[in-house]
Formats: C-alpha cells, structure tokens, sequence
C-alpha cells in the first residue's frame, strides 16, 4: 500500500529539496507547496509543486487536501512578513483571526499558533529530523581540530549570551571572541551577522560562532540548521570554529561540512547546554 503524499512547505534553501529526497527514497511521494519569493526553484524543480504566496492560505490549503496530504513538514527560513505587507485570502483572514495577537508576538508565538491551527484543521505537522533521520547534529566533536581551553571559554559564554537572546525571541546565534560579544544574530539572519564580524574582530585568537535553539522554541518548523555555507562564511569571517546543540541542530549535509570545515582548519563541536 502506498504511503500518503508528505506535503513540504518549502522555504529557502536546499532542505526542503532533501527532505523531499529522503521521502520519495522511502517509498513515499510528496508534494512541494513552494512559497513564493522563498523556495528556490532549482531545489524544487525535480518534485512535484506549486508556487504560493505565503498569505494564499485558502489555496495552499486546497491544494494539499487535493493531493491527500495529511503529514506535513515546514522547512526552510522565511522572514515573517510585515502585517502591512499581507494580501491574505479569505481563508488567510480566517487563519489571522485565529492566530490573533500572536501574529505580532514575535517569530515563535506566530510558529506555534500557526501550527496549532494547521493541527485544528487535521494536519499532523512534522519535524524535518523526523523525515531526514540522521541530520540531527551529535554531541561532541565531528573534526580533526578540536577547540582549546581559551575557545571553550567562549563557547560558554556564547551559550550563556543565547540563553538570554534566545528567551526574548531575538535570535539563534553570536560570535564570541575572547570572551566579548562580537555580535548576535536578529533578524538578518546567521550569514548576514557573520559578514559584520572582520570590521569588528580583535588581535589575537580567533573566535566562534554558537548557535542554539531558543528556550522552548517550536522545532518541528524552526529548528536551527547550519550547512557547508555557513562554514564557509565562518571560515571568510575568520572564525576557528563552530559549536551547535547536540540534538537540536540540522546538519545539512553532515559529511560536506565537515570536509570543508576540516579543509579550513576549523572545528565543529555538539555541545549539550
């Protein structure tokens, strides 16, 4: 008996695209639902799709119940737009009243009640590790370079800075380097916040990015995920290495990252905050 269609509401990035992967490879079809100025196209050309305005929640609506999706799976970053900026459909504007003040409630408050009425309406929301299986990032160190006594310090403060950041709905990500703060991640985004790090690193040892999940942050479709790009703007930004929650990452690409982050003398450490 054939597997029920897994609907993917694609963001960006080549998650959504791997997601879809390691579903049809199981034996189950999928169906991208790709929104609109997010997905891209070359990631969700191969699978069968349709391009959607994030607020046409009517239609997408349709469209999965049309091609029997029941189980689905949020993947890939969105900005949350401005509520000026929505042209809702008539479902979208029932979807709003719903939500309700939690539409302006920051990035976690929206996730979470948007999920909670995708629930309401029969939908059984899954987490992108649910499906890919072993992205989740393991505890400890995945390079040949391990940190020092003096890059563990800034670990730990990197997990002390997020732990405050994170409660506030700010961010998932700061660089740290000798135990100042260089930056944190808000809004832009984990690579926008590395390209600010050379105009503002000290003399001396290098420092590191950490990235966390936010206390209680909805993971089934905010998960952090770091790939071979995010070495990469780490390694430009001069930083020796990257540290990330154990269990609550998305390694995407798991073997790339660590020839490229092996190949930049960098290390990647799992860390259990």
């Amino acid at each position: 008996m054939t597997a029920a269609p897994l609907g993917i509401i694609a963001g960006g990035g080549a998650l959504p695209g791997q997601v879809a992967a390691a579903a049809q490879a199981s034996g189950r079809p999928v169906f991208i639902v790709a929104l609109e100025g997010y997905a891209e196209p070359e990631v969700i050309a191969p699978y069968p799709h349709q391009v959607f305005r994030l607020d046409a929640v009517g239609a997408i609506r349709q469209a999965l119940r049309a091609h029997a999706c029941t189980d689905l799976v949020i993947i890939g970053p969105v900005k949350r737009p401005s509520i000026f900026s929505l042209r809702p459909d008539a479902e979208g504007v029932k979807l709003l009243a719903k939500i309700g003040r939690a539409a302006f409630a920051g990035d976690d408050g929206l996730l979470a009640a948007v999920l909670r009425v995708l629930g309401e309406e029969g939908f059984n929301l899954l987490g992108a590790h649910d499906i890919l299986g072993d992205a989740l990032a393991p505890p400890g160190l995945l390079t040949t370079r391990a940190p020092d006594t003096a890059a563990m310090a800034d670990i730990e403060r990197g997990i002390a800075v997020l732990k405050i950041i994170g409660a506030a709905d700010i961010g998932q990500a700061c660089v740290v380097q000798q135990g100042i703060v260089l930056a944190v991640e808000a809004v832009e985004g984990t690579d926008a916040m590395l390209a600010r790090i050379p105009a503002v690193t000290r003399p001396g040892p290098a420092g590191v990015l950490v990235k966390l999940a936010k206390p209680g942050q909805e993971r089934r479709a905010d998960m952090p995920t770091i790939g071979v790009a995010t070495i990469r703007h780490a390694r430009e930004a001069g930083l020796q290495g990257v540290a990330f929650e154990a269990g609550g990452t998305i390694l995407a690409d798991r073997k790339s990252m660590i020839e490229a982050a092996d190949a930049a003398g960098m290390f990647l450490l799992g860390v259990q905050p």
